[in-house]
């Protein structure tokens, strides 16, 4: 049934990882320094200053700069979407579009449907709105069942849902196209808005990019929120949404919120979206993701306890850890906090507490032996933080992850 989020402590504290280069960085999804196009980025921002400084020194307009929304709107229609600039708001990261977003479509103690596990500011964004989560399952494998929404549905009056459908964070899911159409019409039988979180979608491994839900929206139910953060600049902060049906409410509360984004990062990033050094930039970052991850594979399957699993995901940035059955995944979070290492335990990605013994593990391109050896510290933790091994996880989930031993899980 609908919960009250009540995960604010535990999320602030693993938030203050960011940005803190003094720790292994697992604990956060974002490229290594080496892999932004920093040089690039530079000269586009020098060669702004001097072309047109007045005009970057002023405000940008409340949805935010023409040419940046058209670069983004002609990216969405290669995909599929018959986006024009005008459905596009320009928003300081995608945590700000998923907030819009939810302003317009709910109100205090509406319920929200989510999938489980979720990104952790979700639950944050639902608590300081005021507002219930209900939980759908989602699996590393086949992400979430549309079986599992109707039967959501047909219980209990949703205001909202909040879906991630491509490499969710944490579990690295793919929603099936099936699915998600199956998903789409369900809600429009109802007229329920959906809001799609899409940061991860062009880091996928495979040979093509996966479809969203808003490429298969014939109602107009669905915002799409996103943002330049985990491919080119996180210090920029932009993000954006694809208003749908919401677009004047959501340039409203743009507007009682910040007015409006950065004008001179606007400007620069509309450039290197113009110059085409994009899709070369999501090139170096798939090879080094996907790299990375079968590097921390295999060093997992060296240094964690005989049970660990871990997820084999087709894109994004994140694995997925369960751990042995009673480990304690918080305190192992604050154990490695100690030792310089940091994670984010599966307690923060839920309302319940069925990951208690999970972890996630960021991956940001650089493998080193900084890297390895942070591992490997986290795994020697990890057979310390044994509460009572011999009990299982209720709803844990077990079978959602592949063995990391050939053996497989201990009976």
């Amino acid at each position: 049934g609908p919960r009250e989020v009540n995960r604010a402590r535990l999320i602030s504290t693993v938030l203050e990882a960011v940005g803190n280069r003094d720790l292994v960085p697992f604990g956060v999804l974002c490229p290594d320094e080496t892999l932004l196009p920093g040089r690039a980025l530079g000269r586009i921002l020098s060669e702004v200053m001097r072309s047109r400084a007045g005009e970057a020194a002023a405000y940008a307009t409340i949805p935010g700069d023409i040419e940046l929304r058209r670069q983004i709107a002609w990216r969405h229609r290669e995909c599929g979407v018959g986006a024009g600039p005008d459905d596009i708001l320009i928003t300081n990261g995608a945590v700000e579009a998923l907030y819009i977003a939810l302003r317009c479509l709910t109100r205090p103690g509406d319920i929200v449907m989510i999938q489980s596990p979720t990104y952790y500011c979700f639950l944050q964004l639902i608590e300081s709105l005021g507002l219930r989560a209900i939980e759908v399952p989602s699996t590393p494998e086949a992400g979430v069942d549309p079986r599992d929404v109707r039967h959501i549905l047909d219980r209990h009056r949703v205001a909202a849902c909040a879906f991630s459908p491509n490499f969710n964070n944490p579990d690295g899911s793919l929603t099936p196209d099936d699915a998600k159409r199956e998903i789409l019409d369900m809600l429009a039988e109802r007229g329920i808005h959906l809001i799609e979180d899409d940061v991860s979608t062009d880091l996928h491994y495979g040979p093509s990019r996966p479809s969203t839900f808003l490429q298969w929206d014939v109602h107009g139910l669905v915002t799409l929120c996103s943002s330049f953060s985990k491919t080119v600049a996180p210090g920029f902060r932009m993000g954006w949404m694809v208003t749908g049906r919401i677009g004047e409410r959501a340039r409203e509360i743009k507007a009682t919120t910040n007015v409006c984004g950065a004008t001179l990062t606007q400007f620069a990033m509309a450039e290197y979206l113009r110059q085409g050094l994009f899709e070369r930039q999501l090139r170096r970052l798939r090879t080094a993701f996907s790299r990375q991850m079968q590097a921390m594979r295999m060093h997992l399957a060296d240094c964690f306890p005989p049970g660990t699993g871990v997820t084999r995901p087709e894109g994004g940035g994140v694995l997925w850890l369960e751990l042995p059955p009673g480990t304690d995944g918080v305190e192992l979070f604050f154990r490695a906090r100690q030792a310089g290492i940091s994670v984010a335990p599966g307690a923060v990605f839920s309302t319940q507490e069925k990951f208690a013994n999970y972890l996630r593990l960021g991956c940001n391109g650089l493998w080193n032996e900084r890297m390895a050896e942070g591992l490997r510290t986290l795994g020697r933790l990890a057979g310390e933080c044994r509460t009572g091994a011999g009990m299982k996880q209720e709803g844990a989930g077990c079978n959602a992850v592949l063995p990391l031993h050939r053996n497989g899980p201990k009976e």
